[in-house]
């Protein structure tokens, strides 16, 4: 993109840790502004002043909890006021409800369901269509490794959800195709961040394997390249591929014993810090 050309600007959720921050320094480095989306201010504010000395690019902040149902329509409606287009779209903000779903308030379960379903198909509906309207757009929607998995006892709707935004990509990836919209579904596996943190499970998870385990940078360098390449669905890593291509082929009744014997989630309890 030359000197004279206004440069792109990336919207992501979910800015503030983990694989967001993560992805929001890639789309800096690869030259985008940025909207920052999340709850903490001062991470954000951070986040923005990193990435400006860094790479020069500059940073839209705003504090939104995606739990709120208001919210994917304040966002675009804030962005038309500011005249800023949105050419990349990341939708990252997620989490689990841990526990058995018996025991869980249907308050903490239907706000996940605004959070990692509603919220990303409206923010896609939302911002999809000026993509096509000017034939460019990125759409990343961050799914897991769970999506392509039986369920498993505890954290009930996350694994729906995630496979909810898999096959959702999926649909809209073909919808956009003949408008250089490239929607793709990240599925990352285990990955370093804060999220087994708040989950409540980070004890249990200290205990799997390094080899399981990848870093938020790589993951979100896989995911820039897998949209910018038009790739629909990406799974990060080959531990995670052959798990995924196993889960696939396996026979279901050797698989669901299996799937039983983890309980990470049905017995973490939330981080209440």
């Amino acid at each position: 993109m030359t000197g004279h050309q206004k440069k792109r600007t990336a919207l992501i959720t979910g800015a503030s840790a983990g694989i967001g921050r993560e992805l929001a320094l890639v789309f800096a480095a690869n030259g985008f502004d940025l909207v920052l989306v999340a709850r903490r201010a001062e991470r954000l504010e951070a986040l923005a002043q990193e990435v400006r000395g860094k790479y020069g690019a500059e940073s839209h902040v705003i504090v939104a909890d995606l739990a709120d149902p208001a919210a994917p329509r304040h966002l675009f409606d804030e962005m038309a006021a500011r005249h800023i287009m949105v050419d990349a779209l990341i939708n990252n903000a997620g989490y689990t409800v841990p526990g058995h779903f018996r025991d869980t308030t249907w308050a903490d379960q239907a706000a996940l369901i605004q959070v990692m379903v509603t919220a990303v198909a409206e923010l896609c509906h939302l911002f999809g269509p000026g993509m096509a309207a000017r034939h460019y757009g990125r759409i990343i929607n961050v799914a897991s490794l769970a999506g392509h998995l039986p369920g498993a006892a505890g954290g009930t709707l996350y694994a729906a959800s995630k496979s909810f935004v898999i096959k959702m990509s999926e649909s809209l990836s073909l919808e956009y195709l003949p408008y250089n919209v490239n929607v793709t579904a990240l599925c990352p596996g285990f990955t370093y961040s804060e999220f087994h943190d708040v989950a409540g499970n980070r004890a249990a998870m200290n205990k799997l394997p390094k080899f399981m385990w990848m870093t938020g940078d790589v993951v979100a360098q896989q995911a820039y390249d897998a949209v910018m390449a038009g790739k629909t669905v990406i799974i990060n890593g080959r531990f995670n591929n052959f798990i995924a291509l196993l889960a696939r082929w396996m026979p279901q009744g050797p698989l669901r014993k299996l799937m039983a014997m983890n309980q990470r989630n049905a017995k973490a309890k939330p981080n209440a810090g």
